[in-house]
């Protein structure tokens, strides 16, 4: 219920590296970064990779099975309500309002994150990314243009844009 709407990345990010120190902010950020980029769900991959660095192959087994079985069976239960909540108006509202908390946390620890980043890192390559990540944006959520060729073509752009930056640092 915590992850409803997309929150599932800020709820592990102040579980895990706020209240209980178990990973730093690099670690959840390469966790992130893996997770959106491999096929499959991104909280899912994000669980797997956080319980893999954290206590291994088994480690990694729990928290995906942690992740996908208490909403799985909270799947089944709402499948035989689904006639009979929908009947309510009240639940397509209350639904929105869960679904615009989810994104509010989302918004609140990518904040959070680029903040970091932009302490750590070149402000031309946080640049560069803001600007390949806007038009990717645009692109798909604006423009509704399909994911997979936006995609195809923004992170091998992203990639080469990192690298010319590296090099003109000196970083590579």
């Amino acid at each position: 219920m915590t992850a409803f709407g997309g929150g599932t990345a800020s709820w592990t990010y102040r579980e895990l590296a706020d209240k209980r120190g178990w990973i730093d902010q690099n670690d959840f950020i390469t966790g992130l970064t893996f997770s959106q980029v491999m096929p499959g769900a991104n909280p899912v991959n994000l669980a797997l990779y956080l319980g893999m660095e954290l206590r291994g192959g088994i480690g990694g087994f729990i928290a995906v099975f942690g992740l996908v079985a208490p909403a799985f069976c909270l799947v089944i239960l709402l499948g035989l309500f689904y006639n009979w909540l929908s009947t309510f108006p009240i639940t397509s509202v209350l639904l929105s309002g869960v679904a615009a908390v989810g994104v509010g946390a989302t918004l609140s620890v990518g904040a959070k994150l680029a903040q970091v980043m932009l302490k750590r890192g070149e402000i031309a390559s946080r640049v560069a990314q803001a600007i390949i990540a806007l038009a990717t944006f645009a692109a798909i959520g604006l423009m509704q243009w399909p994911t997979i060729p936006v995609v195809a073509v923004a992170a091998p752009l992203s990639v080469l844009t990192a690298l010319v930056i590296r090099r003109i640092h000196g970083h590579g």
